[in-house]
């Protein structure tokens, strides 16, 4: 093999890595563009979502503690009826 067919077959192989090379860049190109523009603003809604159930769950947990003082202080309240009438009836 001379230098010139030695010399050609390095410029074919330096070619084919440049479009290689080109390839990978585009698709590197690619899934930034996808990543940015899809998956990016996917996770946001989920994200939100998700931060809208905790607000929603935290709601409905206030509210449940919030009935159930009430009912203690009812069932407090109405003991204290019982007694009050117990001694009118008596007197």
């Amino acid at each position: 093999m001379t230098d010139s067919e030695k010399l050609d077959m390095i410029l074919s192989e330096m070619q084919d890595l440049k479009r290689r090379t080109t390839s990978i860049e585009t698709s590197v190109t690619d899934i930034k563009l996808t990543l940015e523009n899809e998956i990016r603003s996917s996770i946001m809604r989920v994200a939100e979502g998700h931060l809208d159930l905790s607000r929603n769950l935290k709601d409905a947990i206030k509210i449940d503690t919030e009935k159930e003082m009430l009912s203690i202080r009812v069932a407090v309240i109405e003991t204290e009826l019982r007694k009050i009438k117990t001694r009118l009836e008596i007197a």
